[in-house]
């Protein structure tokens, strides 16, 4: 899909930020951090607990958007000599600078994850940990847990292992880099390596019947105080990457499994109402769906790029709602402990820098690869994390979506009346007179409503512009 991009005046701007402002206060978003907090991050900052093994010597390297600093992970890959692929993937150690029961325990469980809003983040931890002390920024050494895997000349893992090592990422790369080094042949063979065994484990990924959705994202990009909406579409290198944290997730489920105590990222296999209302969809969006063919292997042929396919890429996120975090104790696993969409066990443990669950994930794992005890706190926590993290999902993605909301209506604001071109890529069942059309230019998704007739689900239109208020978050098209 194209990437389009529309600036708001300085003026609407301000508007903006002042209706951000109130989103937060009307959300219940946290606040600054306690000075307690702060002193306590402080005090960790200079001085972690670090860990003996040295992993320095491995050149690590991050991948992430250019204004990221805040890096959960760095990774290495190169071959084995006698075949195969060795993998080493560090994960901040977030555990080397918490003290259980602490203020800074206490307030990562009361904000459980980082919250995104188009003017800043709302961190987990203060910004001299999450930005600093404990980030993989490059050219410093850091406390991490280092995984590493053997794979077989297929991508296949052979062996697992995970520790505390402290690490130095050599070099903060970001995803047009990589796929630009990758396509034109000028890539490193770390670098290059990452490519053969992203689309090596994407291929296991078909084998097992998992789904990874390539779904253009709705960016809301800020620069020199005024903001933009663009989309993006994955690149192969998001997906390469991608990969490796899903592996990463996947051993760490399995190393749970095994001792019998952990917690899983879950999600139920949709119900068959819902691939069959995909498939009308489909039908309506003009995608040839043939019925022997699985949903997986036609999600996996669309182009993002394309408008039709990336409005029903969209569309098939619907079945991924229901995704939870499932505890487990003393051997009593769950059944059934799959993630649908992974197609096998999962866990989050790749995002510690911005998730509370990643945190108690790592540290089971370091315990359960070492044939160790975890440590207290995290069977003392654990009961209630899927309730907190339930919780921490539910705000993150009340601030993303009513953020791109606000931004929506300030862009719109003064072009109510105007015609766009777009796609109707949802109409609702009981309601076919209501639904959502997608704009290319601007990279808007809004709501729509008929007083003529039905609307017709995957048919480009001309719409107008009813209604764009930038103080209630509220846009409206009718066809034109």
């Amino acid at each position: 899909m194209p990437r389009r991009q529309m600036h708001i005046t300085g003026a609407d701007g301000a508007a903006l930020r002042a209706a951000l402002r109130a989103l937060r206060t009307s959300l219940d978003v946290p606040a600054a951090f306690p000075a307690e907090v702060l002193a306590e991050a402080e005090n960790a900052a200079a001085r972690p607990r670090l860990p003996d093994a040295d992993d320095t010597a491995v050149p690590f390297f991050t991948i992430d958007p250019p204004s990221s600093v805040d890096l959960d992970q760095a990774l290495h890959l190169a071959r084995r000599p006698r075949g195969g692929y060795r993998v080493h993937y560090a994960i901040a150690d977030v555990a080397a600078f918490v003290t259980p029961g602490g203020a800074l325990d206490a307030e990562a469980h009361r904000r459980v994850t980082t919250l995104y809003f188009p003017d800043g983040r709302v961190p987990l931890h203060p910004p001299v940990l999450s930005e600093g002390a404990a980030s993989l920024l490059p050219g410093q050494d850091r406390p991490a847990l280092v995984w590493r895997f053997d794979l077989d000349a297929d991508g296949r893992v052979e062996t697992t292992d995970v520790r505390r090592a402290l690490v130095r990422s050599r070099a903060k790369l970001d995803y047009d880099g990589v796929q630009k080094a990758v396509d034109n042949g000028t890539a490193e063979e770390p670098l290059a390596l990452l490519a053969d065994v992203g689309r090596l484990r994407e291929a296991l990924e078909r084998e097992r019947g998992g789904i990874s959705l390539d779904v253009p994202e709705q960016e809301v990009v800020e620069h020199d105080g005024t903001y933009r909406l663009a989309y993006r579409a994955p690149l192969p290198a998001d997906g390469w990457n991608a990969q490796i944290s899903l592996m990463t997730g996947m051993a760490a489920a399995d190393l749970m499994l095994a001792t019998g105590t952990g917690v899983l990222r879950t999600l139920p296999t949709a119900p068959d109402g819902a691939v069959g209302r995909l498939r009308r969809t489909a039908k309506a969006l003009r995608i040839d769906w043939p019925h022997h063919v699985p949903y997986a292997e036609l999600v996996r042929s669309l182009d993002p790029h394309r408008p039709a396919h990336a409005a029903f890429l969209q569309e098939c996120t619907a079945l991924l709602r229901g995704a939870g975090y499932t505890v487990f104790f003393g051997g009593d696993v769950p059944d059934p402990a799959i993630h649908a969409a992974v197609a096998a066990p999962y866990a989050h443990c790749t995002a510690p820098l911005r998730r509370l669950v990643d945190r108690y994930c790592g540290e089971l794992c370091v315990a359960a690869a070492a044939g160790t005890e975890p440590p207290e706190w995290t069977s003392a926590g654990l009961a209630a994390l899927p309730g907190r993290m339930a919780e921490g999902s539910r705000l993150a993605n009340a601030v993303e979506r009513e953020s791109v909301d606000l931004v929506e209506a300030a862009v719109l604001g003064d072009r109510v009346g105007e015609t766009f071109e777009a796609t109707v890529i949802d109409v609702k069942e009981r309601e076919p007179r209501v639904g959502t059309v997608h704009l290319e230019d601007p990279a808007v998704v809004g709501r729509i409503r008929s007083d003529t007739g039905d609307l017709p689900l995957g048919e480009r239109i001309r719409v107008r512009l009813t209604e764009a208020d930038p103080g209630t978050a509220k846009i409206l098209f009718a066809p034109a």
